[in-house]
């Protein structure tokens, strides 16, 4: 029966608002960037190192 108990206490919305919101002091003085710039800048990174690793591929088309 405790576990039941344990199961409904986790399961509880209101704790869920509680913790979810908790963000660590030292964090909380930066600046985070937007995260769609980083998925911009891992796009253009794989496109470099892909024009670089096939480089002679490419001329070769031309």
């Amino acid at each position: 029966m405790k576990y039941c108990a344990l199961f409904f206490q986790m399961d509880n919305p209101e704790n869920k608002n509680q913790e979810e919101n908790k963000t660590p002091s030292k964090m909380a003085r930066l600046a985070w960037p937007k995260a769609k710039y980083g998925v911009y800048a891992a796009i253009i990174i794989i496109v470099l190192v892909n024009l670089v690793y096939y480089k002679d591929f490419l001329l070769s088309l031309i």
